[in-house]
């Protein structure tokens, strides 16, 4: 019998890369919206991670009639308000305009006011509905350059005390491990196997 489907509602290949090795044991055939060719975007029209990830599930599940995966996440800094947040990946065009806009924003502040977070809510739903969302959180601090090739978005500059390198300079493997996106998949992945039982026979 073939595997039920499981869309991913990103077309950003660092974060397919790392969702597709996060998710590779489920008794699922993950794709993306790009592998599908989707000609409809996953837009994030909310104000919290929460919402704009079950928007995108949604909106995908309905139109693929499909399980459907969706994150939102992005990088919080205290304090910048909680700036950047759901904004993360649209203060700037590429990652590393992105890492420029950031630093410039908190060029003056001294290294105990540097401290920030990542936040990642992952959703899942079927045509139906929202079956289910989990959120990761991973505290850090700012670091003044770029350090590191690994991961994308604002990884080199995000220092992670416990092994006192930037999410940069981790190998994937070893990221995914303390990641606030592996932390929402394994919950996920914890509770799927119930899911999956609602599905049986349809």
């Amino acid at each position: 019998m073939a595997r039920r489907k499981l869309v991913v509602a990103t077309r950003n290949p660092g974060k397919l890369r790392e969702l597709c090795a996060l998710l590779g044991d489920l008794p699922l055939q993950v794709v993306s919206i790009a592998d599908l060719e989707l000609s409809f975007e996953a837009d994030e029209p909310f104000d919290t991670f929460a919402e704009n990830a079950a928007h995108k599930a949604l909106l995908v599940a309905r139109g693929t009639g499909e399980l459907a995966l969706a994150d939102d996440s992005g990088l919080e800094v205290d304090a910048l308000d909680g700036k950047p947040g759901v904004l993360s990946s649209r203060v700037a065009d590429s990652d590393p305009e992105r890492i420029r806009w950031l630093l410039e924003q908190m060029k003056d502040l001294p290294d105990e006011q540097r401290n920030a977070r990542f936040v990642c809510v992952v959703a899942l739903a079927g045509p139906s509905g929202l079956l289910g969302s989990w959120e990761g959180i991973v505290e850090g601090r700012i670091i003044r350059q770029p350090c590191g090739d690994n991961g994308f978005g604002y990884d080199p500059v995000f220092y992670y005390a416990p092994f006192a390198l930037t999410f940069g300079q981790l190998e994937p493997e070893r990221k995914n491990r303390v990641s606030h996106r592996g932390m929402a998949l394994r919950q996920l992945k914890a509770a799927l196997p119930a899911i999956l039982r609602q599905f049986e026979g349809t």
